[in-house]
């Protein structure tokens, strides 16, 4: 049993604070045309850029997620802060962001329009829409509304994973991604206030740094798990959470539209890494809590369960609104980010295809539309995670079989030029059904004994294979056509000698890699 009552103040506090982001969001609105509705007018600073970036990392579900795979199975889940994420943004800004910025790009799948052909344009968008709907939104519901109920048992889940869309959805679909990414700037410092009170808490509770990491059970506070670990096995660090990271942060919409949106391709370097050094506040804010509730509820169900208890029977009255607050920054984070990357994909690469020549006005509708029914679609399949043994687990188990494909496609895209369109679209599409056939069927395999995150690089290889094969069979693209989308080390040299005449501090590949060794001591210190 949980006891989740709220305080008068508590309720006052997160009633104000739901007022003011909503009018936030409404003040900050861009809706003039299609730039300002769906990047922000490609004027974004960098720093608003990676907060706006963290606050997407950080949904509802990762702090939930988080901290409970961290209960069970220890801080290996941080994994997917550190290879999963410093590694892969790195390798995007070195190669892919300026490929992105100079073809002033809406979409991802636009970018492959322009690499290949309309056909994987298309089925990219499709596809990318179905996993926001029936994954990232759709989680990030259920999460939400999971939490809440614990405090208005009053309510059904159905009835708050509404009430959860329609908070998301009213400034969303007004007001664009510049209202979306301003509510985020405000959020992200919400979000890490609200999780140092609870750390600070959580830990003083249990007797104090000390206390907590000797009571940790062994193996619990080591990133390098072995080969045998049923969590994250250490050569997935190498193989496995690059490939899922690299999606995530290079080739997912959500994610690069914030970068899309940056007034340049520097502003857009810096906010990507800055986004990368606050994932090391996730391990100390939102991952050590976890083993923290170890010591306080050493025998709950599921790992899950920790983050509500220490939120609800850990805080006083007053700070419990303020954390909760916290929380609900993280939720509606995701939700609106996720909803106006799926509106843009609609837009931009579905219905303007349909309806060549709309008018930036008729785009702006048909993406407030669009948003409504991809929001209800959610809702309506959100009641349904329930049925998964670990919120984070179920997520990157769809990536894990989804992505591979994708990144495929991108890699040779952007580095061999005798890819050819016909090889990327049948890549495409042979990757899904490979993909669906090891989610659905993989206990029928060879692979059912297999760690899933071994299943991604399997993916990945037998994609690169078709892509190639095919590209050789048929008619490779003219010179002239893909120049734009190829990486060659012209590119390189050339950027080398602009980033010459900046000092060391706004240059991208010194910064990057500071951040590269920080992270490598930090795996070692946690090994």
């Amino acid at each position: 049993m949980l006891n989740a009552k709220l305080s008068a103040i508590d309720l006052v506090v997160m009633v104000i604070y739901l007022v003011a982001i909503v009018s936030w969001g409404l003040f900050n609105s861009k809706r003039k045309n299609a730039e300002d509705y769906f990047l922000g007018g490609r004027g974004m600073p960098w720093f608003v850029v990676g907060l706006s970036m963290f606050a997407t990392v950080v949904s509802s579900s990762s702090l939930v997620g988080w901290s409970g795979d961290a209960y069970s199975t220890g801080i290996a889940v941080f994994n997917y802060g550190i290879s999963a994420a410093i590694l892969p943004i790195v390798f995007f800004l070195v190669f892919f962001l300026p490929f992105y910025l100079r073809n002033k790009i809406y979409t991802l799948p636009e970018f492959l329009e322009g690499r290949f052909d309309a056909r994987s344009r298309t089925y990219l968008s499709v596809l990318t829409v179905i996993g926001y709907m029936f994954a990232d939104l759709a989680v990030t519901l259920y999460a939400g509304s999971l939490m809440l109920h614990m405090v208005f048992p009053q309510f059904s889940l159905p009835v708050l994973i509404w009430g959860l869309a329609i908070l998301g959805a009213s400034y969303t679909l007004v007001g664009g991604l510049s209202a979306v990414m301003r509510v985020e700037l405000i959020q992200a410092f919400v979000l890490m206030g609200g999780s140092a009170i609870l750390t600070v808490t959580a830990f003083t509770k249990a007797g104090g740094w000390s206390a907590v990491m000797h009571a940790a059970p062994p193996g619990h506070l080591s990133l390098i798990r072995p080969l045998n670990d049923p969590s994250v096995p250490w050569p997935a660090l190498f193989i496995s959470l690059p490939l899922a990271g690299f999606y995530f942060w290079g080739l997912s919409q959500t994610m690069v539209q914030r970068t899309l949106s940056a007034r340049n391709t520097n502003h857009g370097r810096w906010g990507n890494l800055l986004a990368g050094a606050l994932n090391f506040v996730i391990f100390f804010l939102m991952v050590l809590p976890g083993i923290a509730g170890r010591v306080l509820y050493p025998n709950l169900e599921k790992g899950d369960q920790v983050y509500p208890k220490l939120v609800f029977e850990m805080l006083p009255p007053g700070i419990l609104g303020l954390v909760l607050i916290g929380f609900v920054a993280a939720m509606t984070s995701v939700l609106t980010s996720t909803l106006n990357s799926a509106q843009t994909l609609v837009t931009m690469d579905l219905v303007s295809k349909l309806r060549p020549g709309m008018t930036g006005r008729q785009q702006v509708v048909a993406g407030s539309t669009a948003g409504i029914i991809i929001i209800t679609v959610a809702a309506i399949w959100a009641p349904h995670i329930q049925r998964f043994d670990s919120i984070v687990k179920y997520f990157q188990q769809v990536l894990a079989y989804m992505a591979p494909p994708v990144v495929a496609v991108f890699l040779t895209g952007l580095f061999w030029k005798r890819a050819t369109a016909t090889g990327a679209f049948v890549g495409l599409l042979s990757g899904l059904a490979i993909g669906v056939s090891l989610l659905l069927g993989i206990k029928y395999t060879p692979l059912a004994t297999w760690n899933f995150l071994y299943v991604a690089p399997v993916v990945l290889i037998l994609s690169l294979i078709i892509i190639t094969v095919v590209s050789l069979l048929t008619t490779p693209p003219s010179a002239a056509a893909v120049e734009r989308f190829v990486w060659n080390s012209e590119y390189f040299r050339g950027e080398s000698k602009e980033l010459t005449a900046l000092p060391w501090f706004k240059n991208f590949r010194v910064l990057s890699a500071l951040l590269l060794i920080c992270a490598a001591i930090f795996v070692y210190i946690w090994r």
